[in-house]
């Protein structure tokens, strides 16, 4: 389909939305979607969530999650969590506000993880572990198709990152995401992060705004490991590396273990990997 066409249709699509639902805020939706169109043009060589079934050159990002390291050591789960957080300012509401936490990785139940390959008869420990989860930064993301002003685009690194200044929070993405990755801010997070702990050279975020993993990209352009596989110390429970590169350790580990994804029947081809 044409690039303008595609565009009309998805201004057309928010117009609808706005007017059905005047007075509840999603009017902003139109104007916010106009002006973002008007200068659409992703990052130079964004592949924009299509899958053509081969790789991009150069490197590729991925990652393995050792999720019998986290049965062994639950401590551990906690310590990537915060290592995480803390990294991208992630503000941490009361208990009582539940229903606002914001999420960048987070601790869940086998069975929560996995529906598509259900353990029937569990052993205790498995049936009470938890293993982290992250955004898969698929290769076929359908969170990118479907963002009306390219506010996340996957790199040719393989890294679905956001524009939070291009976000207008119509949450289209939230909606598209099969492993619900992505969280959205109903209220403003800056209140609510640790200013102890707060990182000076990360941006925060605003009210109306999605966010979610980054892989770390920024740490990345400065030549170090995302935070929560750096919190794995030398127990590698979490590995991170190029999947374009055969020597690489992930790709290596990949070789010598026998791993999965989550929810592989959606075609998204996630880029984490799980050792259960």
């Amino acid at each position: 389909m044409d690039q303008k066409r595609r565009n009309f249709l998805k201004i057309a699509g928010i117009s609808t939305l706005a007017g059905l639902g005047a007075g509840t805020g999603l009017g902003h939706l139109v104007d916010g979607a106009q002006s973002a169109l008007a200068a659409t043009a992703a990052p130079q060589g964004n592949t924009a969530g299509q899958h053509s079934g081969t790789a991009p050159s150069g490197k590729r990002y991925g990652l393995l999650i050792d999720a019998r390291k986290f049965r062994e050591n639950p401590a551990l789960g906690e310590r990537v969590v915060r290592a995480c957080h803390e990294t991208h300012n992630v503000p941490r509401f009361p208990e009582k506000d539940k229903k606002d936490e914001i999420k960048w990785i987070w601790m869940t139940h086998f069975e929560n993880a996995f529906p598509e390959q259900p353990n029937l008869y569990p052993d205790q420990q498995t049936a009470e572990a938890e293993l982290p989860i992250l955004c898969n930064h698929c290769d076929n993301p359908p969170c990118v198709r479907v963002c009306p002003t390219q506010a996340t685009f996957r790199n040719q690194d393989g890294i679905i990152v956001m524009d939070f200044h291009r976000c207008i929070g119509c949450r289209f993405c939230m909606a598209a995401c099969p492993y619900g990755s992505r969280s959205f801010n109903w209220r403003d997070p800056r209140p609510f992060i640790d200013e102890s702990t707060k990182n000076k050279d990360f941006p925060t975020r605003t009210r109306g705004v999605v966010e979610k993993c980054n892989f770390c990209a920024e740490r990345l352009r400065q030549g170090l490991q995302p935070a929560c596989v750096e919190a794995c110390g030398d127990t590698k429970a979490m590995v991170f590396g190029d999947l374009n590169d055969p020597d690489s350790e992930l790709r290596q580990m990949l070789r010598q273990n026998h791993t999965v994804q989550r929810n592989p029947s959606l075609g998204t081809h996630p880029s984490v990997f799980y050792i259960l």
